[in-house]
């Protein structure tokens, strides 16, 4: 099974990820994860997202494009993977579909998790203090979502037209949220 989770930053994106991968066996491939490594081991593609992420901006297309085009080359790849946290843009739907065909491998299905933006701002901040997150403070949350809206929301569209969208209501508990996935992930055929 090969998939893309969307949805806006505190949609729950990394929470569900984890349990769909579990439940087909597959690599969840977040580039937060990726970049937040890189920071703290200091490497130079660390401290240049840093800037980015500090100033609640997107790290740059080829930057990112080059650490998943690596990370979906890798073996445990082969299976499939769920990807989270990318495409954010059009250019990088362009990017990921030559990937994909050159490895001959279509993408199953996307993901899409539909949370009020209130609640996200909300989610974010009790998150913020639980983990000690400095970079999610109210104006970085809320420009995040600005920017989610101008440049991911348009992919939500393209997919549709493919006919591989598949959205779920992320409101409510993590076990409900979690079953509703399931639930309409059961129809998609690999």
């Amino acid at each position: 099974m090969r998939l893309i989770i969307m949805g806006p930053p505190g949609a729950g994106k990394g929470t569900q990820a984890a349990g769909v991968a579990d439940q087909y066996g597959i690599p969840a491939i977040s580039t937060g994860d990726i970049f937040r490594a890189n920071v703290s081991e200091g490497t130079a593609l660390g401290v240049e997202a840093q800037r980015y992420m500090d100033a609640g901006e997107y790290v740059p297309d080829e930057i990112t494009n080059a650490m998943v085009r690596d990370r979906l080359a890798a073996e445990d790849c082969k299976p499939g993977f769920l990807l989270d946290g990318y495409p954010r843009t059009l250019a990088q739907v362009e990017v990921l579909d030559g990937i994909l065909a050159d490895a001959g491998t279509p993408l199953d299905a996307v993901l899409v998790l539909t949370v009020d933006s209130e609640e996200l701002v909300q989610r974010l901040l009790a998150r913020a203090q639980v983990e000690g997150r400095a970079d999610d403070t109210e104006e970085v949350i809320r420009r995040r979502q600005e920017v989610y809206s101008e440049q991911t929301a348009p992919l939500i569209a393209v997919y549709g037209e493919r006919g591989v969208l598949v959205s779920v209501d992320g409101m409510g508990e993590v076990d409900e949220v979690s079953a509703r996935i399931s639930a309409a992930l059961a129809g998609v055929t690999t």
